[in-house]
Formats: C-alpha cells, structure tokens, sequence
C-alpha cells in the first residue's frame, strides 16, 4: 500500500522526490492534484462536501460537471476535487468501498498501492511476531501503517515527501487512526528506528520506470536490509523477480500473491532464516520449502497442474509435485501432470482428454469435432501467442476446453483438456 516511488530518490527541489509528480499539473482537463495547498483545501468541510457530491460521478461528463461546480467553487478547488474523486474511483479495486472514499489519493499512491488484503496479512505476521510497534519506512500513502494499527501496532510512518506524509496524515485521521498512528516528513536514513520492528518498502521505480538493480532501488536494498537487522525484527518489500542468490542467508523470503496474481515479494528477518515460503491469498495458504531436488520428468497422466505463480517465484514447484505425487511434463516448463486429482489450493487442476505434436490443423479439427466455442489458450514454453491461435483456429459450438501450448519431453505439444 505504499506509493512505490515516494520513498528516497534525489530530486532538484529539496525534500521532494524527481518522480512522484510535482511537476504534473494536470489530469485530463482538470487542474493541479499534486498541489500541497489545494490537498489541504480539500480537507476542509468544503473540500469534503465536493468530494462527497462526486463519490459517484461519471468520469467521462466531467467538463459539464467542473462547469456546474465552478458556479459555486474556485476553479482550482474544483479541479482538484474531480482528480481526487477519480483517485478515489480507481483505489476501490484495491482498498475496497468502504476505506476508498474516506481516504485521500495521490496518482502514484493509487498506482503503486498494495492490496489491502496483502498489507493486513503481513501486519497480521508482525502481530504474531509479537510486535508492539512498527517503524514504517518509506510509507507512502499510509495503506500498510492503517493495515498495521488495525492490527493493534502501534506506528511511526515516514516518508520524504510532503505530499505524501500528509496523505499518510490525512489517511490516518479519516479512518480514525491518528492515535495510533504518528507520521513524520524525513529522510528514512536519518531517522533512527523505534525499539520495535521495522518495515521498509523501498522505491523501485524511477524517471525512467521499473528499477532492476536492487542497490538503485532508494534507498538501496543492502541499506533497507541493515536497518531491519538492526532492529532485529521487521521486513523488506522487494520486486517478485529478485535473483534468489541476492536472498541474505539470514532472512526468510516469502512470495505472496493475491487471487492468483503475484503482487509481492518479503524478506523478513527474525522469523527462520533461509526458509522460501509462498503464500496465497484469500487464505492464506502458505507453503514452506523443504529443500526438495527438481521433480522428475514423465509422461503426460490424466491431470494437469498449473501452479501459483507465487510457487514459481518462490523455486517451490518441487514441494507441490511432491504431494501431488507427480512429476514435471518437462525439465523447464513448471507443469506438473499426475495420474489422481488430489485438492490443493496451490496448483489449479486441468483433466487432459487429448496429447497432440503442435498441428494447428490437427488442432481445428478437433475442435470443431468436440463443437468447442469457449476456447481458452494457454502457454508456457511456447512463442504462439494465445489470440493469434483462437484466430486461427475460429473455435465454434457449444462446448468449452483448454488448450495448453507447450513442450513435453522437449517437443512442442498441445495438450487439451477442462478444469477438472
């Protein structure tokens, strides 16, 4: 939940940050939304009924709706009202109904946010590490300090940019929290830590996007790594494609993804150092390393699992063949195939009814013989996209499958089958 980009990177204007959108003035046809004034002018009563008028307006009359407004209101304040609902409208997917339209917004902060699920199941993790209090470093908009003090943790919230600490304020106070949580404007290097946990989210994104190299996330991952150390409890966000061989010895990596999709990677420290762990949500489901060797490959048996993508990045397909009592369909492609169906909620099972050498002639064919009209395509291990082939293939008829583009053994294959 925190605004990735806000955190430490330098910038020509002191106690700013180059990337978080100073220099934006406009969204659309709308005014300045990251003006410090005008934020502050939105939380006045006046502020709050425009935002209250406009919790459900259509985004796409908004020139009729600022002109009616502007009737009443500076144009400005107006301006900076539509963007903030727009913001609002955005962050429900990930805050939900309830939390979104009370809270404030910056465009990064919504963009870059956590889901809240992810950041209530770690603050749940520090509670049951017996943490009291958080030092939140780099807190962006304030979405894991909430998830944190809900939690009953008390927190200090950090952030070096204006905008964004009061919008962890603002945030805080309009979900009533602001007595157990206090936020500060500073540079997280030289804040010295309370004497509970800590829990650091540094920038990973840039003027140029995505940042790769670990030591230019800001501040840089090996500095995140010894404040937590220091404190002797507390975690790392860092980016799900990190190398493992970065991983520190003395940490615990954890994987975490929400309603199948990736969102995050942990390093915590004071829990079981070395531990590689996915974890899945709604649940959770969390699925520990044990240092299994690479499954084995065989042949194509009657199922077909396709794991989590938190397993994948965790390197924990081997513990999932493992009780599934399968094997790989090939030694790069992490499906696991089996001959019984045996539940687990970290792979999604798939009953294959067909094996086939990669023929999309073989394929249409076959398909037009079952009248299969719901076709969805699959791959992994293979350069035909999935649309190119549902061009090809013109599925019609009544009937649904899968088809998993892929290799087994090495040779290009189609595998047919439904979920099973």
């Amino acid at each position: 939940m925190h605004g990735a980009g806000s955190c430490q990177h330098g910038s020509p204007w002191p106690g700013r940050h180059l990337h978080r959108g100073h220099t934006i003035a406009h969204l659309a046809h709308n005014g300045p939304v990251n003006d410090l004034p005008l934020f502050s002018a939105l939380r006045t009563e006046e502020g709050r009924t425009l935002l209250a008028a406009l919790r459900d307006h259509d985004p796409a009359e908004e020139l009729a709706i600022a002109t009616r407004l502007r009737r009443e209101h500076a144009t400005e304040l107006v301006s900076a009202a539509l963007g903030q609902a727009r913001l609002r409208q955005r962050a429900v997917a990930k805050f939900g109904e309830q939390d979104a339209y009370r809270m404030y917004f910056t465009p990064n902060g919504v963009e870059q946010s956590t889901r809240k699920p992810v950041a209530e199941y770690r603050a749940r993790r520090f509670g049951e590490l017996g943490a009291a209090e958080v030092t939140d470093l780099c807190c962006g908009i304030g979405g894991d300090a909430i998830a944190l003090a809900r939690a009953g943790i008390r927190v200090l919230a950090v952030d070096r940019d204006p905008l964004t600490a009061e919008t962890a304020r603002a945030n805080a106070d309009a979900l009533e929290l602001g007595d157990r949580i206090e936020v500060r404007c500073a540079d997280v290097t030289e804040i010295a830590a309370g004497p509970g946990a800590v829990f650091l989210d540094p920038a990973r994104r840039g003027g140029r996007g995505r940042i790769f190299d670990p030591e230019a996330y800001s501040p840089p991952l090996s500095w995140a790594i010894e404040a937590v150390r220091r404190a002797g409890t507390g975690a790392v966000k860092i980016a799900p494609g990190i190398p493992h061989e970065l991983i520190p010895d003395d940490a615990e990596a954890e994987w975490i993804s929400d309603g199948g999709d990736v969102k995050e990677a942990v390093l915590w420290f004071g829990t079981t150092p070395g531990t590689r762990r996915a974890t899945l949500l709604p649940g959770p489901h969390s699925l520990p390393g044990r240092g299994l060797p690479d499954p084995a490959v065989r042949t194509v048996g009657r199922y077909l699992y396709e794991p989590d993508g938190a397993v994948i990045r965790a390197h924990l397909v081997a513990e999932v063949a493992e009780d599934l009592d399968g094997g790989l369909i090939d030694e790069t492609i992490a499906y696991i195939t089996a001959d019984e169906l045996r539940p687990t909620p970290f792979a999604t099972a798939y009953e294959i009814t067909d094996e086939l050498p990669f023929n999309l002639k073989k394929l249409k064919a076959l398909l037009r013989e079952r009248e299969v009209g719901n076709l969805t395509v699959k791959k992994r291990g293979s350069a035909v996209e999935p649309e190119e082939l549902r061009r090809k293939v013109k599925p019609q008829g009544r009937n649904a499958a899968t088809v998993f583009l892929t290799r087994v053994a090495g040779a290009p294959t189609m595998l047919v089958g439904r979920p099973a």
